[in-house]
């Protein structure tokens, strides 16, 4: 094929196209046949500097391309021949996304220079690192399972690059660098992606560990698992597009209600976030936050307990007044309100004292036919439970209750064991006066906000942003999982706490790494569809210096575009692997 410059005999003009050129059989001379129409030249230089140099080389790389694809190898094969024992051919190609991101986030160079600054270690304490994110995202497990099948990524295959011992000492190493790396990832999402901090989102999550005894930071807890072992708990910040911005860890035994403050502190002062609104559940509406948030300028958008609220509260909620209907099963009030929170103040020796301070709020309620579904088929579980635990108290925990023990009168819990037990001279019965009052709130839901629909706002954050808002913490409920089951951060089996604070920096990296793949592939795909696709991109030894590829999907394509990566090649030589390998890292 070759670029064909045609004048037009009328009007002069240039068109350009890629023509072929052939010769029918008999015939004395060749023809040419046109492939692609690129235009006239006069229109084509407004667009480009040099639109002939532009187009010889879209031309001589369709040629390349072409070429590549006609070329044959010749590959001699024994009929007989067996595979040896503990033979894997197997390679994992996929990962060079994952390289691609980490050498963007700047990983790498930062690891190697703290590194020479810092330790004694001598391995390359990078690509361990590499590695532990890989296998944490590709085939999760513990550090040994990522050792044994670190032959699977061509980035890996010396066996004296490091060795398993060189894994746990590094862990470590990587704990110190906990707060450095989780900034040094915001800044290089800030000018590699852009990121707007205008909402963060805010939760706490918790770790479990099959252990029982506690030490300085795994401690027994409220579980979101329902389990009595020690826990560790993770407070985790997040911007609108499911990013992680930071996270800290702290004792299981810790009230997460102490947690956003720092958080947001951190955020204003080291993540240049400017003015924000902080977005969290229930568990952080307190009077110490709201005042802080509010004496600081900043937003919130808080959920709002009904059934834990004033009795002026639930009157309100109750009240039919104010409420306007959307449909048939929706509908909604709001207000705004001067309410006396409870605010903890330090005197100068050390002690606290509370006193009583006035803010104004905004409160949103809305009734739904949908939640209040929801709410009496979960109360229907809770109540069976309840029963059950009834007429056989020493066979249930505390744990193993699911939220039955509010509907149970007389019931006691061995603060040390979670054993239910009857309170003494009493029997246990049912509380039916409890299940009446929860019915009466079943569907209503509550959030309140410092955030006014006035001023400046006017027009901006009107009930309908405030609630869309709010159910943005679905995408951290959803980070959450994704560190639970597709990364398995949990359950632990470290037991110091550097190498726990390690392993959740690991995964956390692989956390923003899928997140990251997720936001370039136009949120196209759950990640953990992501994840299966990149384990996908496999290949086999085929010999003569080929690997073969046998899988294509939809997935697979809508990364390569995203990455700008060929995977739609059958077959490569490790030639070719290690070079495009070797780009990514110039990224």
């Amino acid at each position: 094929m070759f670029l064909k410059c045609t004048p037009n005999k009328k009007t002069g003009r240039i068109h350009l196209s890629m023509a072929h050129s052939y010769r029918e059989k008999g015939e004395k001379y060749p023809k040419t046949k046109s492939i692609e129409s690129f235009g006239y030249l006069d229109e084509l230089k407004k667009i480009y500097d040099d639109p002939i140099a532009h187009f010889e080389k879209y031309v001589a790389d369709c040629n390349l391309k072409e070429k590549q694809e006609a070329a044959e190898y010749t590959i001699v094969a024994k009929k007989n021949q067996r595979l040896k024992e503990n033979t894997s051919n197997r390679k994992n190609y996929g990962y060079i996304i994952i390289m691609k991101l980490f050498y963007m986030l700047g990983l790498d160079q930062f690891i190697i220079n703290r590194q020479h600054r810092s330790t004694k270690i001598k391995c390359n304490t990078s690509a361990i690192m590499k590695l532990l994110v890989i296998s944490r995202i590709l085939s999760p497990g513990s550090k040994k399972k990522a050792f044994e099948e670190k032959g699977r990524y061509f980035d890996f295959e010396k066996e004296d690059a490091f060795k398993l011992v060189d894994i746990y000492r590094s862990l470590s190493f990587f704990a110190k660098l906990a707060k450095d790396i989780q900034l040094l990832i915001h800044n290089r999402i800030m000018k590699n992606f852009g990121r707007d901090l205008s909402l963060i989102y805010y939760d706490v999550t918790n770790y479990y560990f099959e252990i029982d005894k506690e030490d300085n930071i795994r401690k027994k807890g409220v579980s979101k698992e329902h389990r009595p072992d020690p826990i560790v708990q993770m407070g985790l910040a997040m911007d609108a597009e499911g990013l992680p911005i930071s996270y800290e860890l702290f004792p299981g035994n810790e009230s997460e209600k102490l947690h956003l403050r720092p958080m947001v502190r951190e955020l204003l002062s080291k993540f240049e976030s400017g003015k924000l609104i902080a977005v969290a559940d229930a568990a952080q509406n307190t009077g110490n936050n709201i005042y802080y948030l509010d004496k600081g300028k900043q937003g919130y958008v808080f959920s709002q307990s009904i059934r834990g609220g004033s009795k002026k509260f639930k009157e309100y909620v109750l009240d039919p007044k104010g409420y306007a209907w959307f449909g048939k099963e929706y509908m909604r009030k709001s207000s705004v309100v001067r309410r006396v929170i409870k605010v903890e103040f330090t005197r100068q020796d050390g002690t606290t004292h509370k006193k009583d301070v006035t803010v104004d709020q905004r409160q949103i309620i809305f009734y739904s036919e949908k939640y209040a579904v929801r709410a009496r088929s979960k109360r229907a579980a809770a109540i069976a439970k309840a029963q059950k635990i009834i007429k056989n108290p020493s066979a249930y925990t505390k744990a193993m209750s699911h939220g039955a023990l509010k509907y149970i009168n007389n019931v006691e819990v061995d603060k040390e064991t979670g054993e239910i037990k009857e309170a003494k001279d009493t029997v246990l019965s049912f509380n039916w006066d409890q299940v009446a009052e929860d019915e009466k709130y079943d569907g209503y839901y509550a959030i309140v906000t410092n955030v006014f629909n006035d001023g400046e706002n006017k027009g901006k954050f009107d009930d309908d942003k405030i609630i869309e808002i709010y159910r943005g913490l679905w995408l951290i409920e959803d980070s959450f999982r994704i560190s639970k089951h597709e990364l398995e951060t949990r359950p632990m089996y470290l037991s110091r706490e550097d190498r726990i604070n390690a392993h959740v920096l690991i995964c956390y990296i692989a956390l923003v790494i899928l997140r990251l793949i997720q936001k370039l592939t136009e949120h196209k795909h759950s990640t953990a569809k992501l994840a299966e696709a990149m384990n996908e991109i496999s290949c086999s030894y085929e010999g003569g210096n080929l690997f073969l590829f046998d899988r294509r999907s939809e997935v697979i394509d809508d990364l390569g575009r995203a990455f700008e990566i060929d995977f739609s090649m059958q077959r490569l030589t490790r030639g070719d692997i290690k070079k495009n390998i070797g780009a990514v890292k110039k990224s």
